[in-house]
């Protein structure tokens, strides 16, 4: 049970950054592209390959990886919403962009999460 609540306050804060952060790239950036949450998915997958690679090195303790791969970057992140948009680009006939946002989201994320762990090495 200590566990969970964990995972739930770090999800708790995961959440809402992740609504501040998209909140904020959505604002600078005013365009029909989902840059808000890919901006989020992006800095998600350098935070879980940053915190996964300090929590292979011991540098972080099983809790605090709990806290904060589990529950905060959990809460973090938006594939679900990610999905969601590109159903509705596709939709929209915007399968280009549909697909940019895809390869874009997976390549940045890849990236960040290789960036993340290169870090801690």
């Amino acid at each position: 049970m200590k566990e969970l609540l964990l995972v739930c306050i770090g999800s708790f804060f995961g959440g809402g950054a992740r609504y501040l952060v998209g909140k904020a790239v959505d604002l600078l950036i005013a365009v029909s592209f989902p840059w808000g949450t890919m901006a989020v998915n992006v800095i998600g997958c350098f935070l879980i390959g940053l915190l996964s690679g300090l929590s292979l090195g011991g540098q972080i303790s099983p809790t605090a990886k709990l806290v904060l791969v589990t529950g905060f970057c959990g809460g973090f992140t938006t594939f679900s919403t990610f999905m969601n948009e590109n159903l509705l680009l596709g939709r929209d006939g915007a399968m280009l962009s549909a697909v940019l946002y895809t390869l874009l989201s997976l390549a940045l994320g890849l990236i960040a999460v290789i960036v993340g762990y290169q870090i801690v090495k």
